[in-house]
């Protein structure tokens, strides 16, 4: 009986909180398939590092927000710096330490938000062009103009940020999702040895293969550059 592989890349990952040096270290050793590990292991499950100190908190937050949005709490998760405990994105900010200057990431994989939330964007890009709904301003026109061309390639590799459908009375769907997020975030203010973040934000996939494989090309663009630096 042939034993269980693993890659050499992740030997040095034994910790529930690794460094930012040994993350991007592994991924930049790591194939393919360690980064898809990692995205897994260490970038979406477990405790995450901003409520090591109450991790029932982190569960009484999911639970609450699967109510709002009508989705199962195994299907919220959080990524980030809120998460590993350092930032990971390309960059100044780059191994950052997670604090007061930090958002907190939600991710929901649910194809039914998922489709809710496309069905939305559809309407909303189709009023717009049709000029049944219209920017107040040039600061919301550029806006809304970036957000008709990033969205759709989001929607291609399975994800989309409800922030980007504006809240307004004919897109119920983003008004549930940016009401939810603005009440969590009162709610963390009010509670004991929650973490103070500057805001919180939520993405919603359609399923956990699009979430890793994002994850994973994420890891990897952020370990390339780190190397070259």
């Amino acid at each position: 009986m042939r034993p269980f592989d693993v890659s050499p890349a992740l030997e040095s990952l034994n910790e529930m909180y690794p460094s930012a040096d040994a993350i991007l270290e592994a991924a930049r050793e790591g194939d393919r398939d360690a980064r898809y590990a990692m995205a897994r292991l260490w970038l979406s499950e477990g405790i995450p590092y901003s409520f090591k100190a109450r991790p029932g908190l982190y569960e009484s937050l999911r639970r609450w927000m699967a109510r709002r949005l009508d989705v199962h709490a195994k299907e919220i998760t959080l990524v980030g710096s809120g998460r590993q405990g350092f930032c990971l994105s390309p960059g100044a900010d780059l191994r950052r330490p997670f604090g007061e200057h930090s958002d907190l990431d939600l991710t929901v994989v649910s194809e039914s938000l998922f489709q809710r939330m496309q069905a939305a964007f559809v309407r909303w890009e189709g009023d717009y062009a049709a000029g049944i709904v219209t920017a107040r301003g040039e600061r919301q026109r550029a806006f809304w103009q970036a957000n008709r061309k990033s969205v759709p390639s989001g929607l291609a590799r399975g994800f989309i940020d409800p922030h980007k459908i504006p809240t307004l009375d004919r897109y119920p769907e983003a008004q549930m999702v940016g009401q939810a997020i603005y009440e969590a975030h009162e709610k963390l203010k009010a509670t004991r040895d929650a973490p103070a973040v500057r805001k919180l934000s939520v993405r919603v996939y359609r399923d956990w293969d699009s979430f890793v494989r994002q994850m994973a090309i994420n890891l990897e663009s952020v370990a390339a550059a780190s190397g070259e630096n």
